[in-house]
């Protein structure tokens, strides 16, 4: 028989499941720990397989970050499409604090707390966390260098897409998040000299 669904609906279902097993996965861990669940138990709770968990899902890390190309998409994009006027380091700022304010808003503050607390004392997710997130470096130093007028990244725009993204895993491990964000972002607009000449001694000799 012929598959006529709508391609839409077919790709609303696959995220509607995708989404499912993520949540499934997350409580479970939450609750028992990401060591102490086995995939045939979140497979069982979320009502499929363990064929469907891994073809949604390559890993069991993968099970709590299920929208890493969306994250990606709307890093590009709030570079790409930022306000005239705006600045590339404005855009991103504005991206993160918006990140971080839905998730509260979404979760609530202690939820959202329990959850980062969760991945940082989590060897396994804090690790594959880092390099997820660090492998968004590629598609934001050519959408950076893109906007620039460049043909390609250069040294220090592939630079500053690092900082960036590493300072992300940063504010993600602190407990005031908020007031990380504003201070990597005033040493990315001002340098660190300021802030050095606020707090050193004289200079050595």
């Amino acid at each position: 028989m012929t598959n006529t669904e709508p391609l839409g609906r077919r790709e609303r279902k696959k995220a509607a499941t995708r989404k499912t097993i993520s949540d499934v996965a997350t409580r479970l861990f939450l609750e028992r720990g990401f060591d102490d669940v086995s995939i045939r138990e979140v497979a069982d709770a979320a009502d499929v397989s363990p064929t469907t968990v891994f073809a949604h899902f390559p890993q069991k890390e993968a099970l709590v970050f299920d929208e890493d190309d969306e994250q990606r998409d709307r890093l590009v994009s709030a570079v790409r499409d930022r306000p005239a006027g705006s600045t590339i380091n404005r855009a991103i700022h504005d991206f993160y604090a918006a990140e971080l304010r839905m998730n509260v808003d979404e979760h609530g503050d202690e939820v959202t707390r329990t959850f980062m607390r969760f991945l940082n004392e989590t060897p396994a997710l804090r690790d594959y966390a880092a390099k997820m997130w660090l492998r968004h470096e590629d598609a934001l130093s050519d959408a950076i260098a893109d906007e620039l007028g460049v043909p390609e990244p250069t040294a220090e725009i592939r630079v500053y897409a690092r900082f960036i993204l590493q300072m992300q895993l940063l504010v993600n491990e602190n407990d005031d998040p908020f007031a990380t964000l504003e201070a990597g972002f005033v040493i990315l607009e001002n340098g660190w000299a300021p802030v050095e000449s606020g707090f050193a001694p004289s200079p050595k000799h």
